[in-house]
């Protein structure tokens, strides 16, 4: 299973917030490259970066941290966070990102998304599928909609998605564990998905659990700012 640290940014800074409430947003680091950089350092090899500016405002904001990042790390990065366009998705690319994740645009715009499904190939394009009492939210998880998760994730199956990444927003930033039957039961329902935990990873434990899952990744956030979980203790995974 793949470990993919995140770092999220607003204002240019490394934040996280909780349970995706911008008002909670605490700044771990001033330089978002320092913070690559050091996890480059520890032998990661990928890196999820999202534009929290980008998704409230509905358009790519901080493309100029992504360039450092991948002009100054060998880091992949998957970018997502206010992809709504195809001006957006050329500027991401061109600015270094391996992948993107486009959530909302998948939600409101599906004919763009399948487009850029066609266009980049299933490699280059993860659905976001972010929920909240298994219903899909969208707009940097300011917003809910009335879309069933499960449902969701499948039809988009069907048109040729790969990677999904999904989080449980009740969990993110609580340290409290992820949503492992929500995973489970995803993983029943679309086998040839490969699914990207996010959400509530605590521990080396809660790591090993989503392993056994079947899940191809997961993401790690403030279990790692708040060191709950050690860069060095993740080798056996990289």
């Amino acid at each position: 299973m793949r470990i993919i640290p995140a770092i999220d940014i607003i204002d240019g800074k490394c934040v996280r917030l909780t349970k995706g409430d911008y008002n909670t947003k605490k700044v771990y680091n001033e330089n978002p490259i320092e913070v690559a950089k050091e996890f480059e350092g520890l032998g990661i090899q990928y890196l999820h970066l999202v534009d929290l500016d980008g998704a409230k405002a509905n358009h790519i904001v901080n493309y100029k941290v992504l360039e450092q990042i991948t002009s100054k790390t060998t880091l992949k990065i998957d970018f997502g966070g206010g992809l709504k366009s195809d001006e957006d998705l050329h500027i991401a690319f061109n600015s270094g990102a391996k992948q993107i994740t486009g959530g909302s645009v998948a939600v409101k715009n599906p004919k763009l998304f399948e487009k850029w499904l066609s266009k980049y190939g299933s490699t280059k394009i993860i659905l976001g599928a972010d929920c909240n009492n298994e219903k899909i939210a969208v707009n940097g998880w300011q917003d809910k909609s009335d879309i069933d998760l499960i449902p969701f994730i499948q039809s988009y199956e069907n048109k040729g998605v790969k990677y999904v990444i999904c989080t449980d927003i009740a969990k993110d930033g609580m340290l409290e564990g992820p949503s492992f039957d929500l995973y489970k039961r995803i993983l029943n329902q679309s086998r040839d998905i490969k699914l990207i935990a996010s959400g509530g990873i605590s521990s080396l434990e809660d790591l090993n659990v989503l392993e056994n899952l079947g899940c191809e990744a997961a993401i790690i956030g403030k279990a790692i700012y708040e060191g709950n979980i050690r860069l060095r203790d993740l080798e056996t995974y990289s």
